[in-house]
C-alpha cells in the first residue's frame, strides 16, 4: 500500500500558550518527533496547516480553522491527486508513536480509541469528509470515524497528546 504520513499542524495552540509544534522535547521539536515517527511507515510525508523546512506543506480543506478534520481533508485530498492509496495521520504534538501503533491501524479505516487523530484513512474517505463537513456535523474524529465506520484501536499505552506545557514534563 502507498502511504502518505500526514502530520496535522494547524491548530492555535491555545492550551499550550505558544506554537506547541515548535516546542523542545529532549531537545527537538516536537513535529519533527511526530515526523520521525510516521517516516518508516509512509512514502511520502506532509505537514498540514503550516510550513516546515524540508516538508511539503498542504493546506487545510476546505478552509483553515475547522480543526483536524479540515487538515485530515487537505491531506486526502493531496493523497488522492498524487497517487496515495491511504493517509496514516498524526497529531503535531503527538510523543510515542510506536510501530506497534501503527501496525494496529491495518486494515483502513482505523483510529486509535485514545487519540483519534492517529488514524490510517482510505483515500476514498475524502469524498465522505468533505461532505460530512459540508453538511455541518460534529468537527470531532471519534464522530466522523464513527460514521465512516472506522475500527477503533486499543492500545495498551498509548502516544502521548500534549496540550499544556506541563504535560512535557510527565514523560
Amino acid at each position: 500500500m502507498h502511504i502518505l504520513g500526514a502530520i496535522l499542524g494547524g491548530g492555535q495552540s491555545i492550551r499550550f500558550g505558544s506554537d506547541k509544534a515548535q516546542a523542545l522535547y529532549q531537545g527537538r521539536a516536537l513535529i519533527d518527533h511526530a515526523l520521525e515517527a510516521l517516516r518508516p511507515h509512509a512514502s511520502a510525508l506532509i505537514v498540514v496547516g503550516r510550513d516546515w523546512q524540508g516538508v511539503t506543506r498542504v493546506d487545510d480543506l476546505p478552509a483553515p480553522g475547522l480543526g483536524p478534520l479540515g487538515g485530515l481533508l487537505g491531506a486526502l485530498v493531496y493523497a488522492g491527486t498524487h497517487g496515495f492509496d491511504a493517509v496514516l495521520s498524526c497529531g503535531c504534538d503527538t510523543l510515542g508513536l510506536t510501530a506497534d501503533h501503527i501496525a494496529a491501524l491495518t486494515p483502513a479505516p482505523a483510529v486509535l480509541d485514545a487519540l483519534p487523530i492517529i488514524g490510517l484513512w482510505p483515500v476514498s474517505a475524502h469524498a465522505h469528509l468533505a461532505d460530512w463537513l459540508a453538511g455541518g456535523n460534529s468537527r470531532s474524529v471519534y464522530a466522523f470515524a464513527d460514521h465512516l465506520g472506522a475500527r477503533r484501536v486499543v492500545v495498551e499505552t498509548p502516544p502521548a497528546n500534549i496540550n499544556r506545557p506541563e504535560d512535557l514534563g510527565l514523560l
